[in-house]
């Protein structure tokens, strides 16, 4: 049995993923052209290929119509790269690690969020440049954080927020209400722009962006923007303009429609802005388990018995 890995964070942090592998007799192999790989070149990749183990590759077309493909995992939980109706109508099953990065991505909202509330790139740069600049910034305590998704991401990301005083309402159409708890407002997605002081994303991408331009506008002045979701959750350009106008006070972002980002992007221009490369999955404690998890559950599907974390054809949009 052989398994293409293509993401370059599979057992990057721990061992452990690839003995799941060996010890199963499973031969992983990486492919030769750099991750993440569009649509042509993994279906040259994982020719004779009985599973895969991808990131942010294009996982449609040619690929799913493989004769030896049984399993595609995804080394994470969004699948919104994944064609997933393809798939099942080619009896491959998809695979994903569902609360395996949680922590590790909420713990990196919160990050965010001090960042661009404290101003702490610029204030690191002016001490670095001899400066010693005293940026004003933001106290947490008694403001308003929007979350968008309330899945296991959000609810991490609540629980944390709630430790530095702040008062969150989430919007998410798919869950009951008492998913929410007494702690937290629910609230449709109007309510939720209306009354943030700063907004965090965690939705799956794959359509329209829900931060588009009229939403964007639709915040209070002064608003903070954090994205440690999926790129095309916001209008990037509008978003960047925003920041330009001081309509925005500030974003961060841990992903981003390209990336990386392109040397045109009005992004890199643009004032009191955090980026950082899409690292909300790369800790210690999420690497090993993501890793272990795709991992026995490839090995499951390939002996033929039922995965932990099968993904059906129309995915929930909660991660």
């Amino acid at each position: 049995m052989r398994v293409l890995v293509t993401t370059p964070s599979f057992g990057a942090q721990s061992p452990d993923p690839w003995t799941v592998l060996a010890d199963a007799g499973i031969e992983a192999v990486r492919p030769a052209a750099p991750h993440p790989l569009d649509a042509a070149t993994l279906a040259r990749e994982a020719e004779g290929c009985d599973a895969l183990i991808v990131g942010l590759d294009d996982v449609r077309g040619a690929v799913l119509a493989s004769p030896t493909l049984k399993a595609v995992a995804k080394h994470g939980v969004g699948t919104d790269n994944i064609d997933l109706d393809a798939a099942a109508a080619q009896g491959i099953t998809v695979l994903n690690a569902p609360g395996a990065n949680s922590g590790g991505v909420a713990d990196l909202t919160l990050a965010l969020i001090l960042a661009v509330a404290r101003r702490l790139p610029e204030a690191d740069a002016s001490c670095r440049a001899g400066e010693w600049r005293r940026f004003p910034g933001l106290e947490l305590a008694g403001k308003t954080l929007a979350i968008l998704g309330y899945g296991r991401i959000g609810r991490a990301v609540a629980s944390r927020a709630k430790a530095f005083g702040l008062q969150v309402v989430a919007y998410d159409p798919y869950l009951p209400p008492e998913s929410f708890g007494e702690h937290v407002r629910r609230a449709d997605l109007a309510e939720a722009l209306a009354a943030a002081d700063i907004v965090s994303l965690h939705l799956p991408g794959g359509g329209a962006p829900i931060l588009d331009r009229a939403a964007l506008e639709s915040l209070r002045d002064g608003a903070i923007v954090v994205n440690a979701a999926r790129g095309d959750l916001v209008d990037e350009t509008a978003l960047a303009a925003m920041l330009h106008s001081g309509h925005i006070g500030g974003a961060a972002l841990d992903a981003t429609a390209v990336e990386p980002l392109p040397a045109d992007s009005p992004l890199l221009t643009a004032p009191n802005l955090v980026l950082t490369p899409h690292i909300g999955a790369q800790t210690d404690l999420a690497n090993r388990a993501m890793g272990t998890a795709v991992a026995e559950d490839v090995v499951r599907v390939l002996r033929g018995e039922k995965p932990r974390n099968p993904v059906p054809p129309k995915e929930g949009t909660t991660a």
